[in-house]
């Protein structure tokens, strides 16, 4: 995760999680930015971005696929 680069933003095209309930309490969004990828919180936009690296991305994503984050 890269918390001390700035990246241009302003022209992200943002997609929400298919993860995402109907409801809207549990939304995150994604966009590429360059050789980045940015996540957001969809309630809060101008908020914090986290942004990562492609393998970086790649392999939070297995993570999550896998299970090793749930309690």
């Amino acid at each position: 995760m890269n918390a001390d680069h700035a990246i241009e933003l302003s022209g992200a095209c943002w997609r929400k999680s298919s993860f995402s309930g109907s409801g809207g309490t549990s939304c995150v969004e994604v966009a590429q930015a360059g050789r980045m990828i940015a996540v957001r919180d969809s309630k809060n936009p101008g908020e914090a971005v986290l942004t990562f690296t492609e393998p970086e991305w790649k392999a939070f994503t297995r993570a999550v696929k896998a299970s090793e984050f749930d309690c």
